[in-house]
């Protein structure tokens, strides 16, 4: 076969041995031809580059970028991430098997290779209504569409070691293939019935001895370093050469002022080696050993038979991505992406669906302290605090100078009237409220406020938009980003998702909230299968109990 490309003056990254070895990669059909030929029609000269496979990230919900899958492709491809494996159970939740079927369409013809996991658990617990409901026979269903790879994060551990039968008859679906776990704080006997139903791998690890325990039970750790989680420092030390095979990197939620202020899976491989990670082994852990665990074959290595997926780095340390080739063909160079993006698929119609007049934030006093959710900064996880609230009239009132906030879970996908209340502590907000459509994982309006008339108009915004983020102040809205696909991902370009979304964090912050990210931190408040305290449209959710608690303290 004659060469259609020919790569030659670089470093080859060889990730089968961990070196570097100097030959040229022929290059046709969109594959690695071989090495050391001296024609082609065409040749590139690199000038000592690095040439390295292109990155994998192993764990991500492209719909927590905010942006529609062809944006997301235009801001990851000059990052070096040639490829990614997906769980959409994010729109699933809300749209189910035609979200799934809208995603693979939105991502055929993409330059980024995107790959599916099945969404195990739509919806995540029977602690909230659900938008939709995928079935064990669903499931099955799934597994056979294109590009699905295998089972998404079973994030309902509580339901595995339980013996679910629904639960159980999902992940007997998948045996043979790639299954997902997400596992949080599980250790010992609990552990090791969690691993035995199926699941395999882990992102939740946020201590190394929690990571160590899980690597020596078998199951292949992923580093996760997102836009609020991020758990790279702490974990860091699992990877080394022995380990590399079983340890990969995911960013799971990263938003686009993340993307472009930091990178994708070059900047967790940046971070990794500047932590002291050998480069060939942080890059092998994030290619050829992220392929294989989820069974990619021929992608992940610059060997013949092999996808011709590869970056060129002028700076192997700090890893600076010049060029990024897919298949052979350039698609990112200099920070650009400069791939042909294919034409838009038609959005799905509007998922919002609440009557206003059905709902209220109304709290009624009740006796002895109340269950107050804390927000961890930086985390997902949360704590629960048990504290006196503030009370006027015979009602439960928000109260800024302790910040102590109310929290409300609106229902939004079949005009239930649902509202789940609570209290919130670690927003820091003064004034105003906030709310979102983003809420993993079955995607109600949740939204955090100092009095309930700009809980309500952010609310009835939200409504008007068909799904976005807000902030408001004293029933005027300071800022807003529309979110018309599912509720949870933009049609507009990434440079105006950047803007809009900073224009929100600078709002929240006028009003108060210290975060990094309160939009972030409070898409997390309603996902009842991650500890300690939560909220849904039912209610109030202790996770380690796995059941609704009263807002009061009882006895």
């Amino acid at each position: 076969m004659n060469a259609e490309l020919l790569v030659r003056g670089g470093k080859v990254l060889d990730v089968f041995s961990g070196s570097f070895f100097s030959s040229p990669l022929a290059i046709g059909s969109g594959k690695i031809l071989g090495f050391g030929a001296k024609e082609a029609e065409k040749i590139v000269d690199l000038e000592e580059a690095y040439v390295i496979p292109g990155l994998i990230d192993a764990h991500v919900h492209l719909e927590s970028s905010k942006l529609a899958p062809w944006e997301f492709a235009r801001a990851v491809l000059p990052h070096g991430t040639t490829a990614v494996i997906a769980d959409p159970h994010e729109i699933a939740n809300v749209l189910g098997l035609a979200g799934i079927r809208w995603m693979i369409e939105a991502t055929c013809n993409l330059p980024l290779r995107v790959f599916f996991m099945a969404p195990s658990c739509v919806p995540a617990s029977p602690l909230e209504t659900p938008g939709a409901v995928l079935t064990a026979r669903e499931i099955q269903e799934i597994l056979g569409w294109e590009r699905v790879i295998g089972l998404g994060e079973v994030m309902n551990f509580p339901g595995v070691l339980a013996g679910d039968p629904d639960l159980l008859a999902k992940i007997q679906a998948a045996q043979g293939k790639p299954i997902d776990g997400h596992a949080p704080g599980l250790s010992g006997p609990a552990l090791w019935r969690y691993i035995q139903a199926g699941p395999r791998t882990d992102h939740e690890c946020t201590s190394l001895a929690e990571a160590q325990e899980k690597l020596r039970a078998g199951m292949h750790i992923l580093i996760r370093e997102g836009t609020t989680a991020r758990n790279l420092a702490a974990l860091i030390p699992l990877l080394t050469p022995s380990s590399a095979p079983f340890v990969h990197f995911c960013t799971d939620d990263r938003e686009p002022e993340t993307l472009l202020a930091e990178g994708h899976m070059d900047d967790l491989i940046r971070k990794a080696i500047s932590q002291g990670v050998p480069p060939e082994v942080a890059i092998s852990a994030a290619t050829l050993h992220t392929a294989r665990a989820y069974g990619l074959v021929g992608l992940g290595a610059l060997a013949p038979g092999y996808a011709a997926d590869f970056l060129v780095l002028s700076d192997l340390p700090n890893l600076r991505v010049e060029q990024v080739y897919v298949g052979g063909k350039l698609v990112a160079e200099r920070g650009k992406c400069v791939a042909e993006l294919p034409p838009l698929p038609t959005l799905p119609a509007s998922s919002i669906r609440v009557d206003l007049e059905k709902i209220s934030f109304h709290i009624p006093a009740g006796d002895g302290p109340a269950r107050v959710i804390r927000v961890v900064p930086n985390e997902v996880v949360t704590e629960e605090a048990r504290l006196s609230p503030k009370i006027a009239n015979g009602e439960v009132v928000a109260d800024p100078a302790r910040d102590i906030l109310k929290i409300a879970v609106v229902e939004r996908h079949r005009g239930t009237g649902n509202v789940g209340l609570g209290l919130v502590q670690g927003f820091g907000l003064k004034e105003g409220a906030i709310a979102s459509s983003v809420a993993h994982d079955s995607h109600h309006i949740v939204v955090v406020g100092t009095n309930d008339e700009d809980m309500r108009e952010a609310v009835d915004k939200l409504v008007r938009l068909g799904g976005g983020q807000v902030v408001v102040k004293n029933g005027r809205v300071l800022a807003e980003l529309p979110l018309p696909i599912a509720g949870l991902m933009s049609n507009r370009p990434l440079s105006e998702v950047q803007r809009l979304s900073q224009e929100l964090r600078r709002a929240a912050k006028a009003l108060g909230s210290p975060l990094p990210d309160p939009f972030m931190t409070l898409s997390f408040l309603a996902l009842p299968v991650i500890p300690a305290l939560k909220i849904t449209d039912l209610g109030l959710v202790d996770v380690r109990q796995f059941k609704i608690v009263p807002l009061f303290v009882e006895g």
